[in-house]
């Protein structure tokens, strides 16, 4: 909880218990989860914890891009504490979501040349390899 607790420090972000809790959550699974399974899972640890609590505070480190929300479907936000430059990869069948790294941004960046760009993402969608290794069978 130490380092979700100075991250946010880092951002200028009040580490409250809350906050804190839902950094070091995003920090600890890497599964881009949506608020809800979040707010599931830290209520059994934090039982004055308020779902309302989680949606702010998510709203919030997205906005300091502490976390980054992703739109995958259009319907549901997910979020990702990983905040480096990366794609991502949905599973059409388990609706796993990977990150995949991107070794060379710098092809990305030109479109900053046509104005300011605050939020790039890439999204592949397919069948993971374990759905695949499955279906074959």
């Amino acid at each position: 909880m130490q380092g979700a607790r100075q991250y946010l420090l880092s951002f200028g972000v009040r580490p409250s218990v809350q906050r804190v809790a839902v950094m070091d959550y995003l920090m600890n699974h890497r599964t881009h989860p949506t608020a809800e399974e979040i707010y599931g899972a830290l209520k059994e640890r934090i039982a004055s914890l308020l779902r309302m609590t989680v949606y702010n505070t998510l709203k919030m480190l997205s906005g300091v891009r502490a976390v980054r929300e992703i739109d995958i479907d259009g319907h549901t936000m997910r979020y990702d504490g990983f905040t480096d430059f990366h794609a991502h990869f949905m599973c059409r069948n388990c609706g796993r979501i990977e990150d995949i790294a991107i070794a060379d941004p710098a092809p990305f960046s030109a479109v900053e040349a046509t104005g300011t760009v605050d939020d790039m993402q890439f999204l592949l969608k397919g069948c993971c390899a374990k759905c695949a290794k499955k279906s074959a069978k």
